[in-house]
């Protein structure tokens, strides 16, 4: 199993369904995508919008720092596991980009002490 590319049914775009992306969907059951993760983004953000913002899960629970507009979030597949997240910025092909859990693994250590 290698990359494959596939065509947006949307915009017309090819895009890469990577061979861990293809893996993921395969272990979840999940049909392949029809459409590129610009499209599925703006997809997912049209249905928040249409149901006042308050659904579609995430971790940001449709909140957005409190400041009264959601927080734009980028449709992303971990660069370790595979699994299709969101980030609040826009991924780069140059740079990791992890879900939650595997960001958690990734980072160092909280030291707790000194003065307060």
């Amino acid at each position: 199993m290698g990359d494959r590319t596939l065509t947006c049914r949307d915009c017309g775009q090819a895009f890469v369904f990577t061979e861990g992306e293809q893996a993921f969907y395969l272990e979840r059951g999940f049909s392949e995508p029809q459409r590129c993760q610009a499209c599925r983004a703006a997809r997912k953000q049209q249905r928040n919008q249409s149901d006042g913002g308050y659904g579609g899960g995430g971790y940001s629970g449709g909140g957005g720092g409190g400041y009264g507009a959601p927080r734009q979030m980028y449709a992303a597949v971990c660069s370790e596991c595979g699994r299709e997240t969101e980030v609040p910025f826009m991924p780069r092909s140059d740079k990791p980009v992890y879900c939650r859990e595997c960001f958690q693994n990734h980072r160092p250590p909280r030291q707790f002490g000194g003065s307060y």
